[in-house]
C-alpha cells in the first residue's frame, strides 16, 4: 500500500514537474518573441492564492541566490502598484513581462501603449473573470462585454449628461453646507478624527439624490415637507419595519464589507458563526430588500405616467427598461443585439456600480485633498485666492453651474483636483487582456511588438502618472529628489501643454466615449495615456464629468469661509501652542505635515486606495482669519 502511494506521489511530482519546466519554455519563447523586455517569476503574482501565500511563496524564492529575485521580487508584492510606483519600472522597462510556468503578464507605465491599449476595444477587452465578483448583485456595464455592454453603455451613459451635471453641482454645494454645519456643531476647536467616514457620507448623500432620487440626512437634519414620503424609509436614519438597518446604514455596511462580499463564496457568508460575516450579510440583505422596493416604486411611477420618471439616474434605467413591456425574450434588434432593456437584476447591478463608483472615488479625492491642503499652507492659500476671484462672498446656494463650472475647473480647484487624482488615483491598476482570438501588435517608439493572444495586462495608472518622461517638474522641496514628480504640486498644472490629441489608429467605431478631455482645456494638457484616472477610450469611467462638478463644488463650499490645519495635539497643546514662537510653531507643524505624509503614501489598494485599519489624519477646520499656521506657513 505505502508503495503505492509512494509510487502515486512521484509519479505527480514527475508529471507536475514536467508540466512546469513545458509551461516555462512555452511562456518564455513567447515573451522573447515580444521583443519587450521579461523576467522569470515562480508564480503567477496575480492569481488569488499566490497572493494569500505570498508571505511563503516569496520567502522560499528570495532564499535563492539574489540575481534569481532582487530585480523583480518588488512587481510580484501584494499592492506593488501604490507602494512602488514607477521605481519598479525605472528598473525594469516603462513596458515588461512576467513570465511564469502558466501565465504571462505585462505590465506598463508608457503612455504611448496605454494609448493603444484604450483605443482598440475589441484587439484589448477586459478579462472578465477579474471583474465577475462586481456581479453580485446583477450584471452591470462594468462586468459585461461586446454586444451585452454596448447595450449597457447606451442605457447607462443616458443619464451622464450636463443637465446632471447642474443638478450635481447644486446637490454637492448643498451636501457640502450640510458637512461644515455638521462639523461646526461637533466644534471647530476639536480636531476631526473622522475625515474619511465624513466624505463618504457626504459622496453617498450626493450619489443618493442624482442617482435616485434619494434625500440622505446629517445628524439633526430633517426632510423638507415637500418630499415624497415613500423616500421616508430610504432617506430617514429610522429603521423601518422588514429591515433590521436604515438604508444609509445598509449601503455603508456593504461598501465597509465590501472585499469580504466580493471574494468570499456566499454560503461561507450565509452560515459561518463570525461576526463580521454577520455584519456582512445582514448589510448585503438589507441593501438588497431596500433595492427591490425601491425598484418596485420606479417601476409603479413608469406605468403610471411618473413625471419625474428619468430625471435621476436609476429612473432613467427603469423608464428606458419598462417604457415597453414587451417580454424581454422578443426585444431583439434584426442585427441580433439586445434592446435597451435591462431585466431587474440588471438594474440593481448597474445601481450598485453606480453607488460604488460614485461614492467612494469622489469620497476619496476629496478626503486626500483636504489633508494634503493641510500639509500644503501655500497652496491652501493660492486656492482660496481663486475662490475669493470667481465667488467672491457669495452664497453658495447662488452658485450657477453654467457660470462657475468651467471657470472652477481652470483654477485651484481644478489643479488640486487633478493633481490629487494623479497621485492618488482610486483604482491603481487598469486589467485588460489580448484578444483570446488574435495575436496583436503594439507600437513602442516606432518600433512593433506582437502580443500574444490571451496574456494579461496591467496598466498600472498610479505609475504611470508619476512616469517623469510625461510630466512638468521641479527638484524637489520636501526630499532630495532631483525632481518633484512624486511630490503633490497643484500648481504644475498651470504649465504649458505638451500633450496632444491625435487619434489612434484602429480606434474602435462604436468609441462611446465622450471627446471631453480629464484635466479641462485651459489647464495642463499631459500626453494622452499619461492621464488615466478615469481609464480612457471606450471603457473610460461614465461618471467622470459628475465627479469632477461634486469635487470642485465640494472643496470650493469648504474653503471659501474655511482653512484646514494639521492638528498638532500630540506634540502641543492649545496653551502651549498660544505661547510658542513662530519658529517652534513651524517645528510642531512640520512634525504633523510629515506624519500625514507618512499615513498618505501607508494607504493601501483593495478596492480602491485608501486608508486601512483604522487610519487616519486628524486636522481643524478653522474659519479663515482665525487660522494659527497656514496662513504663513509655506511647506
Amino acid at each position: 500500500m505505502i508503495s503505492t502511494v509512494l509510487l502515486l506521489a512521484g509519479a505527480f511530482v514527475v508529471w507536475a514537474s514536467y508540466k512546469v519546466v513545458t509551461g516555462y519554455q512555452k511562456n518564455i519563447a513567447l515573451a522573447k518573441s515580444t521583443g519587450l523586455p521579461y523576467y522569470i517569476v515562480p508564480l503567477n503574482p496575480i492569481n488569488n492564492f499566490a497572493q494569500l501565500t505570498h508571505p511563503v511563496w516569496l520567502r522560499i524564492w528570495k532564499s535563492l541566490p539574489k540575481r534569481y529575485w532582487e530585480t523583480v521580487a518588488d512587481a510580484c508584492t501584494p499592492d506593488w502598484q501604490y507602494r512602488h510606483l514607477h521605481d519598479t519600472f525605472q528598473k525594469l522597462g516603462d513596458t515588461f513581462i512576467l513570465v511564469s510556468p502558466f501565465y504571462l503578464l505585462m505590465h506598463t507605465a508608457d503612455a504611448e501603449v496605454v494609448r493603444q491599449l484604450t483605443s482598440r476595444r475589441e484587439a484589448f477587452p477586459k478579462p472578465l473573470e477579474n471583474y465577475t465578483i462586481l456581479s453580485m448583485f446583477g450584471e452591470n456595464v462594468v462586468t459585461t462585454e461586446g454586444a451585452t455592454w454596448r447595450m449597457h453603455r447606451k442605457v447607462t451613459s443616458a443619464s451622464f449628461n450636463e443637465k446632471n451635471s447642474a443638478l450635481v453641482f447644486k446637490v454637492a454645494i448643498e451636501q457640502a453646507q450640510g458637512l461644515v454645519d455638521y462639523w461646526r456643531r461637533r466644534g471647530t476647536t476639536d480636531k476631526i478624527t473622522t475625515i474619511e467616514q465624513d466624505t463618504m457620507s457626504l459622496a453617498l448623500h450626493v450619489i443618493g439624490f442624482v442617482g435616485f432620487g434619494l434625500r440622505l440626512l446629517w445628524p439633526d437634519q430633517t426632510l423638507p415637507v415637500d418630499a415624497d414620503p415613500r423616500l421616508a424609509r430610504y432617506s430617514s436614519l429610522d429603521v423601518p419595519a422588514g429591515h433590521s438597518l436604515s438604508f444609509k446604514e445598509a449601503i455603508a455596511g456593504v461598501l465597509e464589507h465590501l472585499l469580504i462580499l466580493l471574494i468570499t463564496p456566499s454560503a461561507i457568508v450565509d452560515y459561518l458563526p463570525f461576526k463580521v460575516l454577520r455584519r456582512a450579510k445582514e448589510a448585503r440583505n438589507n441593501f438588497v430588500k431596500y433595492m427591490k422596493e425601491f425598484l418596485a416604486d420606479k417601476v409603479e411611477d413608469v406605468r403610471q405616467g411618473g413625471k419625474d420618471i428619468g430625471m435621476d439616474i436609476m429612473g432613467s434605467l427603469v423608464a428606458t427598461s419598462y417604457q415597453d413591456e414587451r417580454p424581454k425574450a422578443e426585444a431583439f434588434s434584426s442585427r441580433g443585439v439586445t434592446s435597451t432593456q435591462l431585466t431587474d437584476a440588471e438594474i440593481i447591478g448597474n445601481a450598485f456600480i453606480m453607488f460604488l463608483a460614485g461614492h467612494e472615488t469622489s469620497a476619496n479625492v476629496i478626503h486626500f485633498a483636504l489633508l494634503e491642503l493641510a500639509n500644503n499652507p501655500a497652496a491652501q492659500r493660492l486656492l482660496q485666492s481663486d475662490i475669493d476671484t470667481i465667488l467672491g462672498d457669495s452664497d453658495p446656494s447662488t452658485w450657477e453651474y453654467d457660470e462657475k463650472a468651467n471657470a472652477m475647473q481652470a483654477s485651484m480647484l481644478g489643479a488640486i483636483m487633478n493633481e490629487m487624482l494623479r497621485l492618488m488615483p482610486p483604482v491603481v491598476e487598469i486589467p485588460k487582456m489580448v484578444n483570446p482570438a488574435h495575436d496583436q501588435v503594439i507600437t513602442i517608439d516606432g518600433e512593433k511588438h506582437t502580443l500574444p493572444k490571451s496574456m494579461y495586462i496591467g496598466m498600472q495608472v498610479a505609475a504611470t502618472q508619476r512616469n517623469p518622461r510625461y510630466w512638468p517638474s521641479k527638484p524637489s522641496r520636501i526630499s532630495d529628489s532631483p525632481t518633484d514628480v512624486d511630490d503633490w504640486v497643484p500648481e504644475r498644472w498651470f504649465s504649458p501643454s505638451i500633450g496632444d490629441d491625435e487619434s489612434v489608429e484602429e480606434a474602435d467605431a462604436d468609441d462611446l466615449s465622450t471627446a471631453e478631455p480629464d484635466t479641462g482645456t485651459q489647464l495642463f494638457r499631459p500626453v494622452r495615456g499619461s492621464y488615466i484616472p478615469f481609464s480612457d477610450g471606450a471603457r473610460s469611467c461614465l461618471g467622470r464629468r459628475i465627479a469632477q462638478v461634486e469635487i470642485i463644488a465640494a472643496l470650493a463650499v469648504i474653503f471659501q469661509k474655511y482653512s484646514v490645519e494639521n492638528a498638532v495635539d500630540d506634540w502641543a497643546d492649545d496653551e502651549e501652542v498660544g505661547r510658542m514662537a513662530r519658529a517652534q510653531k513651524e517645528e510642531v507643524y512640520r512634525k504633523a505635515t510629515l506624519r500625514s505624509r507618512r499615513k498618505l503614501r501607508g494607504a493601501r489598494s483593495l478596492v480602491t486606495l485608501k486608508f486601512h485599519g483604522g487610519q487616519f489624519v486628524p486636522i481643524r477646520l478653522v474659519r479663515r482669519g482665525q487660522e494659527r499656521f497656514v496662513n504663513w506657513v509655506d511647506a
